[in-house]
């Protein structure tokens, strides 16, 4: 696996729901370019101190740089960068 220099975070974002709940396909012209996008993160920098490997978290769809490894696109992202963490239940 990447592992992350210092305070940045590998994560491999979430798939979107490309139909509506009628089945309609929405192409990515229509969907909205603008929300932030769900992540898992995957590996965490020795400086992270917020975070953790196996959170969800939000961040905004321009950020960090991404990458192709092992046939995962990965994005690496600073911690500081990261909007919310998404907590189930």
């Amino acid at each position: 696996m990447i592992e992350p220099l210092l305070d940045r975070v590998v994560v491999e974002v979430l798939k979107k729901d490309e139909r509506t709940e009628s089945g309609i396909i929405l192409p990515d012209t229509a969907q909205d370019s603008g929300a932030p996008q769900q992540a898992v993160i995957s590996e965490v920098g020795s400086d992270c101190e917020l975070v953790k490997k196996g959170e969800t978290i939000l961040f905004a769809k321009f950020t960090g740089i991404e990458i192709e490894y092992q046939g995962k696109k990965l994005i690496v992202i600073p911690e500081k960068e990261i909007l919310a963490r998404v907590k189930n239940g």
